[in-house]
């Protein structure tokens, strides 16, 4: 088992920036591919970016890249999300995923193991 849990969300205006963490207990956090996703009110849950277990590749959805930067700590065992220039449509619950593989992917069925959540809201 792996316990994920999140933290950092909150309110910020357009434009500015938050990084959200993820601390993971329970195993070898380096054996496990990182995932980030969301979900807005009204929406279905949508990846946002993934880190390789020993670090190094990632991946994204294209409406973030550029601005969002994904990143670990496998001494700390914890994951960020770095989120700069952050638009309206950003607004969402964040959560982290673990996969039980080295290699992360955007399937959101393929990881194991899920956080709680944080709000991220982003006003005008």
């Amino acid at each position: 088992q792996v316990q994920l849990v999140e933290s950092g969300g909150g309110l910020v205006q357009a434009g500015g920036s938050l990084r959200l963490s993820c601390a993971a207990s329970g195993r070898t956090f380096s054996n496990y591919a990182m995932g980030w996703f969301r979900q807005a009110p009204g929406k279905e849950r949508e990846f946002v970016a993934w880190i390789r277990g020993g670090g190094g590749a990632t991946g994204y959805v294209d409406s973030v890249k550029g601005r969002f930067t994904v990143s670990r700590d496998n001494v700390k065992n914890t994951v960020y999300l770095q989120m700069n220039s952050l638009k309206l449509e950003d607004t969402a619950v964040y959560y982290c995923a673990a996969r039980d593989s080295l290699w992360g992917t955007n399937e959101i069925k393929s990881y194991n193991y899920w956080g709680q959540g944080t709000q991220v809201t982003v006003s005008s």
